[in-house]
């Protein structure tokens, strides 16, 4: 039997992809740096090798998932080139292997990894489904039914993607260090519209993909009257929100979901959508909502003393925006504590006063030095730059976080896409050394 080798294996979608290979049975090992990320915990638990780059790693008989973030040049990938061996790039390798289900791709510029998550949990309830989520969990199920899976839009990789069904969640500008602007963003959602074979599932309430052309029928979700599948009556609780749900303007069943914000509301619609257009009983549906706990690193939660910490992936001005308003909802009467890692300095540069003016909705606000990524690890801008337009707000050091504590009573957000929870881990650190309960 072949050995699956992953070039990259800490990263979410490889590391989601490496778990269902297993839970398949097949041999399963990776490489990746030797830093610590939260991606390889699952990895450790299920006993898959996890080596430090090098080309010994390499052996004849292997077959090698490359991660998009590690160029052919990469030594393992070379050495495997030299060997002769299958190097297939991790988008192409899940290209092929979605065939052997129906498949249901979740995609859009925001919101693709909760959606994905919260529709596999509701999923598996019905029949067997195998799923791939962008916060590195994966499942796999010999005999699935379903193939549900988060289709990310950077550099038009999800078009290596021919799905059943295709959710689509938003349309909005990011990742600049590739796209030119969101009409740019809007021809390759267009272009993947066209390769979907059953049905589309996408968001009415969005003003691009209003505008999407398809083969398969479109179902629309949203708020707004116009749509297949409508939300109204919407309220909150200090247990989460419930929400009726009328398709075609006749009622159809009334939900709950343990989670706050219409973004979570617009999400459980776009599964209600898919999960109705497959005849998946609504009682079914319901429970799936009901229980979701959600996934790693989206709004979690973490009591310490009087002070909420939430740990939370928003590193674009709307997720920002979207994580403070369901802080706001859940807990009105606290101050909000902004602790903010930006991601990229070229979606920094390009979104410097959004961010400054989704910032805005905390109370307080502490910046965290820009996030390189293996793209790029530097450029022309500082922190300070963001610093300069955010009214207040203070630049955080890992070796000083104890400001923190000063605010009592209060929900303190580590928000962003890189290490911003080496913060969050510090300051917890300074918490037990200082045995404060704030």
């Amino acid at each position: 039997m072949t050995i699956y080798h992953f070039v990259g294996i800490k990263g979410s979608g490889m590391s989601a992809l490496a778990q269902i290979l297993h839970n398949m049975g097949f041999k399963v090992q990776g490489s990746d740096v030797e830093k610590h990320y939260f991606t390889q915990d699952s990895l450790e638990k299920l006993g898959i090798p996890i080596y430090p780059f090098k080309e010994d790693n390499i052996k004849p008989g292997m077959t090698i998932i490359a991660g998009n973030a590690f160029p052919d040049s990469h030594e393992e990938i070379q050495k495997a080139l030299a060997l002769g061996l299958p190097v297939i790039r991790y988008h192409r390798f899940l290209g092929d292997f979605i065939q052997n289900y129906t498949s249901i791709a979740v995609t859009g510029a925001h919101g693709k990894t909760s959606t994905t998550g919260l529709l596999s949990h509701v999923m598996e309830l019905a029949k067997p489904t195998s799923y791939l989520i962008g916060d590195g969990t994966g499942k796999g199920v010999k005999d699935a039914t379903y193939f549900v899976f988060e289709a990310c839009e950077y550099r038009r990789h999800f078009l290596s993607y021919f799905p059943d069904y295709c959710i689509m969640t938003n349309i909005d500008f990011d990742h600049p260090d590739y796209y030119a602007n969101v009409e740019d963003v809007f021809s390759a959602f267009q272009e993947i519209a066209l390769q979907v074979k059953k049905g589309i599932i996408a968001c009415g309430d969005d003003e691009h993909l209003q505008k999407i052309q398809a083969k398969v029928p479109v179902l629309f979700y949203g708020f707004g009257d116009e749509n297949d599948f409508q939300a109204r009556n919407i309220e909150t609780t200090q247990e989460g929100t419930t929400f009726d749900v009328f398709v075609r303007n006749n009622f159809y069943s009334s939900f709950f979901i343990p989670l706050f914000g219409d973004h979570n509301v617009l999400n459980a619609l776009s599964v209600i959508t898919i999960c109705h257009y497959e005849d998946i009983d609504v009682s079914i549906i319901r429970e799936g909502l009901k229980t979701f706990h959600g996934v790693k690193r989206r709004f979690t939660e973490k009591r310490i003393g009087s002070q909420i910490l939430i740990d939370d992936y928003a590193h674009h001005p709307t997720e920002i925006r979207a994580t403070l308003n369901s802080a706001r909802q859940k807990y009105p009467d606290r101050k909000l504590v902004a602790v903010f890692q930006p991601h990229t300095f070229t979606r920094t540069q390009t979104f410097l006063n959004d961010f400054a003016n989704s910032l805005s909705a905390a109370d307080e606000v502490f910046l965290c030095e820009i996030f390189g990524s293996a793209r790029e690890n530097h450029g022309n801008l500082s922190i300070q730059d963001l610093q300069a337009k955010v009214d207040g707000a203070q630049i955080l050091a890992e070796e000083d976080v104890a400001e923190l504590a000063d605010f009592e009573n209060s929900v303190v957000l580590f928000m962003g896409a890189g290490d911003v929870h080496k913060y969050q881990e510090a300051y917890e650190r300074y918490l037990k050394k200082e045995h404060k309960t704030v």
